[in-house]
């Protein structure tokens, strides 16, 4: 039977393609790591990876052996993890990454109740708005809307992704009436710009009978971030294409008015994403079953849907 930190050292290192990086995921030194690897090899009687001062490949026989262990081996450590705490409930470090401003508007809030229920989880949250490398950087789940799903991941649907726009009830008032889509290009436009691309998307508005124009704004200023859009447009800077979450709170102040309401873009969803397992950490399971609870709970969904309240 070969040792359960053998074969971790293995598995790490061949997802990774490196000693020293498998090293750092499993807080040991890669030395101990090389040595595990060749301890394994030695009792299997193969040489698993093929070495160089660049790069660690992994042989045909390494192959294959990763193919008929992994997957077992993640099943024994998430038993392993599921039981980490002496009344069986869940525990561990949970790694989440989130929005900046929308994990602090709508996740944060549930954090305190969510850990006089289990107790035995530590939050490792990370608040970024570019998209992570679920798997590869070591998450345990990630919550966002728009991003691609790599092979090996699942997402479970939050609430609708759109965005709408937005404009300071005293820019309005110093301009006619919008009323039609054709209007917009003759409006300053506070418009966003990819933090991950760098260029400013071109988005189609859909009416709420599901027809198409296209949307063009005059280019007054570009902003990376919806909220900042908003804190822009508060001060008539011009109208801004806004996700419905950050506008929400700015909508319900009346800082801020839809223009056009019966117009929106469709991003698709927000989403929380985890990796896709047969078994899943107790501690992530708790967390994705709690979010879901939460989200329906407040009605969160409905307040994102652009046409909810229109």
């Amino acid at each position: 039977m070969e040792s359960f930190s053998s074969l971790e050292c293995f598995i790490t290192s061949a997802e990774v393609g490196s000693f020293a990086e498998a090293a750092r995921r499993l807080s040991i030194t890669p030395a101990a790591v090389g040595k595990n690897v060749a301890q394994l090899e030695s009792r299997l009687g193969v040489r698993l990876f093929q070495r160089s001062t660049r790069k660690l490949t992994l042989t045909e026989a390494g192959q294959r052996f990763l193919g008929e262990v992994s997957e077992s081996f993640r099943s024994i450590q998430y038993a392993v993890a599921n039981l980490a705490s002496s009344e069986g409930q869940p525990a561990g470090v949970l790694r989440v990454s989130m929005g900046i401003v929308f994990g602090r508007l709508y996740v944060l809030p549930l954090l305190g109740e969510f850990l006089r229920r289990y107790p035995a989880i530590v939050p490792d949250w990370h608040f970024d708005n570019r998209q992570v490398d679920l798997i590869g950087q070591g998450f345990d789940a990630a919550i966002g809307g728009g991003f691609d799903l790599p092979p090996g991941v699942v997402a479970r649907k939050l609430a609708p992704a759109h965005r709408v726009l937005v404009a300071a009830p005293e820019y309005l008032q110093r301009h006619a009436p919008i009323q039609m889509p054709e209007q917009l290009p003759q409006h300053d436009g506070i418009l966003i710009r990819s933090p991950q691309t760098g260029r400013v998307r071109s988005w189609p508005l859909t009416s709420r009978n599901q027809e198409q124009r296209p949307l063009h704004l005059r280019q007054a200023m570009t902003m990376s971030d919806s909220d900042a859009a908003c804190a822009a447009a508060e001060q008539g800077l011009g109208i801004a294409l806004v996700s419905m979450p950050f506008a929400v709170p700015y909508l319900a102040s009346k800082r801020l008015c839809r223009v056009l309401p019966d117009w929106y873009v469709d991003d698709g969803s927000v989403s929380v994403y985890y990796a896709e397992r047969k078994l899943l950490p107790g501690k992530t399971r708790a967390f994705i079953d709690y979010l879901l609870a939460c989200f329906e709970a407040q009605g969160l969904a409905k307040q994102f849907d652009a046409m909810a309240g229109a």
